[in-house]
């Protein structure tokens, strides 16, 4: 564990929301999914934007907490919900084909600036599980950096590039049902 006081935090909010509603589905027993070749999704489940950023803190000081995921219908408040408890929140549009486009870099992007304008080396807290974040964690460390994978033990190959290259795995299904909740009854 780092002996660093504080903590940057970025998120990958697809990843970890996706990841989530698939472990809350496996925990109620869902195993057959409506779309063939995907894993089932709960719907009802939520993530509480304020309790995750204290989870993943885990009593440091947050130096700063980023947000970044696609644009959702216009009457989707989970952006206000971020900004509130905390996060710095980026929206990018789809492409074309619907798909999310610049999220990743963009985390990567905003991660790599504040690890090269620090005073001083902190923890990053990557809540993800994909290599694309291979950059940024290679970055980290170069400056001296302590980085933890946050993630859903499903979205991640526990001997993979990712998992292999940070300091700290700290899995997602751990800490679930500190930081979501069922906004209804599914299924």
């Amino acid at each position: 564990m780092s002996t660093n006081s504080k903590v940057v935090v970025v998120v990958d909010n697809s990843n970890i929301f996706i990841e989530g509603q698939k472990y809350s589905a496996k925990n109620k027993g869902v195993v057959i999914s409506h779309l063939p070749g995907r894993d089932p999704q709960d719907p009802s489940w939520r993530i509480d934007f304020g309790a995750l950023l204290r989870e993943v803190a885990s009593g440091r000081a947050v130096a700063a907490a980023i947000l970044v995921g696609s644009r959702p219908p216009q009457n989707d408040s989970v952006w206000d919900m971020a900004k509130n408890a905390g996060f710095t929140v980026t929206v990018h549009d789809r492409g074309s084909t619907g798909g999310e486009k610049a999220v990743d870099t963009e985390l990567v992007a905003q991660g790599t600036e504040i690890i090269c304008t620090a005073g001083e080396p902190m923890d990053l807290a990557i809540l993800s599980g994909d290599r694309d974040f291979l950059p940024l964690v290679t970055m980290a460390q170069k400056h001296g950096w302590s980085v933890e994978m946050w993630a859903f033990k499903n979205s991640f190959n526990s001997v993979g590039q990712m998992a292999t290259s940070v300091n700290i795995i700290k899995p997602m299904d751990d800490i679930f049902n500190q930081v979501g909740a069922h906004a209804f009854q599914w299924p």
